[in-house]
């Protein structure tokens, strides 16, 4: 985006003036304007009609009094690439394009498009094939369907690359402040990461969602989120969709293990990205981040009047981090003291029916309760009565209403959750949110959203602690080729990774090689054909002695020939035998032509398919990654001393991991992917058994 660009898309958000070309769906626009409350211009653009919408029409956009700050357009495909080429010469300011039959259209819908590119000059364009742009705060919408959604004066900016989506958005009954809405489209212009990065400027946005089916520039997505994250916004992404990015992975395990899904992961946790996997939890996330923002730690006080929901609170808070502290007995003392005597103090407290509704006796346990707790945030569970079953609602709002103010006392975030998503109307969503509360609906998703808010404020502060240094993209070489083993790990020595003890040697002389080095020893035959060694029947391991060799070699020559005869070679490595390790882990690194060089590390050995305990992280990456890459993996119970082993020093590990990455960046000219499986891991030192070493050549 140019600096004029910049300026035009502000004029585009906030215009004085909006042009409407077209018939029929430029009817709609202009019915979606007046209902967002613009006070404008309208300027309504149609050769054939006298007016549009009871609008006198111009007959072209040649004659509008002046260049419009904003253009809806929905004319044919040629048409629009014309007015555009007319609008750009004028110096309008944006155009919403909602014609569709570009890219998406085939070879000549492609051409359209770049016609249209070379056209816009420096107007700013959303779209082609996009529904457009609202504005919540200053209402202006350029929307060809009927919309809805509020805005408080502040609320969440949301970009989606799925037009039915932003206006389902807009339709939902979930009270989510809204401040902006684009519907992105082709992002022929403008992309997605222009839009976070302007938006994330703007001072009533509170938190930004990212609908994203795929991304077009993963190191400037990555560089626009961590602006946000500077800024305090927090972003939360519903990624949909997958796509085939395995063409380097012809011969390794890693696709299994580090496919889209897992990459997007790990691009979200470098950028501090709030990852959601439903619309429901996108935008309850959303709302609670909007309306009362992150919560200082995971430290939560619940109340409920029904021991059934402070069950329902307590054990899905177990699941995902969430903390209820229970209160010491001084504390308890205390609120036994207000509480009906059938109460029983916990936390979540059920406060019970006799006091239901009673501010006068409510308010003060609220505010004990919250007080004594030392919690970070706090949540009550009310689940509204239906409309014409109502006659009981104000005792509910009594109690919601004496709950923020004492959340508001104390300076604690606070939610009013529905147990059941739907039994909260909007009449008591639209108070909660002029009370400062967050009306939230479900109750895993109101946790999960305050789950992740709680991590998202952590998350902030440990990565702009460490700068993550920008992605190391390049392009995926044409022709891959794999380095003998022998070879690999002699590459793989220059990065200080230890390998067996070992020798390179013809048939005839495996066993004097054996002999030499000293027995016990794995046998492996080496070809361009036996990737994986084991699944060929090409390794033996744990012979003791010259007879053990010279059986294994025969035995290994018939088994490849069964596997496969072309793969049959007579060339053998002969190695010493590994010590026992405490644990065996999978390493992989490996080249993605969108999101450049990453690390996956999981449990080794012939678990690594079988069990999938594997972490991802993109490269550069830094030691304190790693570390907490290898806590989350199940295997990291062995490496704390499961059962009387000895533990593994996780400092030399993960450096031992963290100058491999290094190295092999500083080496692209020679590497293009890594895997060792198993690694073996001991108490100071890490053994790569298995390598295979990918080099590849771009044209």
């Amino acid at each position: 985006m140019t600096p004029e660009q910049r300026k035009n898309f502000d004029r585009l958000l906030n215009p004085r003036h909006i042009a409407f070309v077209g018939g029929a769906d430029a009817i709609v626009a202009i019915g979606e304007a007046r209902r967002r409350g613009f006070s404008g211009e309208y300027w309504p653009v149609n050769p054939k009609r006298e007016d549009l919408a009871g609008i006198s029409c111009f007959a072209s956009v040649d004659d509008l009094p002046r260049a419009p700050d904003a253009v809806f357009l929905a004319v044919p495909r040629d048409a629009a690439v014309q007015t555009i080429e007319k609008l750009a010469t004028m110096g309008a300011g944006g155009v919403v394009c909602y014609t569709a039959g570009f890219k998406e259209a085939g070879a000549e819908g492609e051409a359209a498009e770049h016609a249209l590119k070379e056209a816009v000059g420096e107007m700013a364009l959303i779209g082609p094939n996009c529904y457009g742009m609202i504005n919540y705060l200053d209402n202006a919408a350029l929307w060809p369907f009927a919309h809805g959604g509020d805005c408080p004066g502040y609320g969440a900016a949301i970009i989606t690359q799925s037009g039915m989506f932003s206006s389902d958005i807009t339709m939902s009954q979930r009270s989510v402040p809204l401040a902006y809405m684009i519907s992105a489209g082709n992002q022929t212009v403008l992309s997605l990461e222009d839009y976070i990065e302007i938006l994330s400027e703007k001072p009533a946005v509170r938190a930004i969602g990212v609908h994203i089916e795929g991304l077009q520039d993963i190191p400037r997505f990555a560089q626009v989120s961590l602006k946000a994250l500077k800024l305090n916004i927090p972003i939360v992404a519903l990624k949909s969709g997958s796509s085939d990015i395995g063409r380097s992975l012809t011969f390794s395990h890693t696709g299994s293990l580090s496919g889209s899904k897992e990459l997007y992961e790990a691009l979200f946790e470098r950028t501090g990205v709030i990852s959601v996997t439903s619309p429901s939890q996108f935008l309850e996330t959303l709302k609670y981040l909007c309306v009362v923002g992150a919560p200082c730690g995971n430290r939560v006080s619940g109340f409920t009047c029904s021991g059934g929901g402070a069950t329902m609170l307590a054990d899905h808070a177990e699941n995902i981090g969430l903390v209820f502290p229970p209160f010491d007995e001084d504390s308890t003392n205390k609120l036994i003291s207000i509480l009906p005597s059938i109460a029983t103090v916990s936390n979540p407290l059920d406060y019970t029916t006799p006091i239901w509704g009673q501010p006068e006796f409510t308010a003060p346990v609220f505010e004990q309760a919250i007080s004594l707790s030392n919690a970070d945030a706090t949540i009550l569970v009310q689940d509204y009565p239906a409309a014409g079953l109502d006659e009981s609602k104000f005792l509910y709002q009594n109690d919601a209403i004496a709950f923020a103010d004492a959340a508001a006392k104390a300076e604690t975030p606070a939610a009013i959750c529905a147990t059941i998503p739907e039994n909260m109307d909007a009449e008591t969503r639209s108070h909660l949110i002029n009370l400062g509360v967050a009306p939230m609906q479900g109750v895993h998703e109101s946790l999960n959203a305050m789950a992740a808010a709680a991590n998202w404020r952590q998350e902030r502060s440990r990565i702009l602690a460490h700068s993550p240094k920008l992605l190391k993209v390049k392009a995926i070489p044409e022709t891959l080729s794999i380095l003998e083993e022998v070879e690999g790990k002699e590459l793989l020595s220059r990065a200080n990774i230890s390998i067996p003890a070992g020798s390179d040697v013809r048939g005839k002389g495996v066993v004097e090689a054996a002999v030499q080095i000293g027995f016990p020893v794995v046998l492996k035959m080496m070809g361009p054909k036996l990737a994986h060694k084991t699944e060929a029947g090409a390794v033996e391991l744990d012979l003791q002695n010259s007879e053990d060799v010279s059986g294994a070699l025969e035995r290994m020559r018939l088994k490849v020939t069964s596997y496969n005869p072309d793969a049959v070679t007579d060339r053998f490595l002969i190695e010493k035998m590994a010590e026992p390790p405490i644990a065996e882990l999978f390493v992989s690194i490996r080249q993605d032509p969108q999101f450049g060089y990453a690390i996956t590390i999981g449990s080794g050995g012939i678990l690594v398919e079988l069990v999938g305990d594997a972490k991802t992280l993109l490269l550069p990456t830094s030691n304190e990654e790693i570390k907490g890459a290898i806590a989350s993996l199940k295997v990291s119970r062995l490496l704390e001393g499961f059962r009387g082993k000895p533990k593994v020093d996780l400092d030399v590990l993960c450096m031992s991991l963290f100058n491999l990455t290094e190295f092999v960046l500083s080496n692209l000219d020679q590497i293009t992917e890594v895997e060792i499986n198993p690694l073996f891991v001991y108490e100071k030192e890490v053994l790569a058994v298995d390598v295979l070493v990918h080099s590849g050549r771009s044209s």
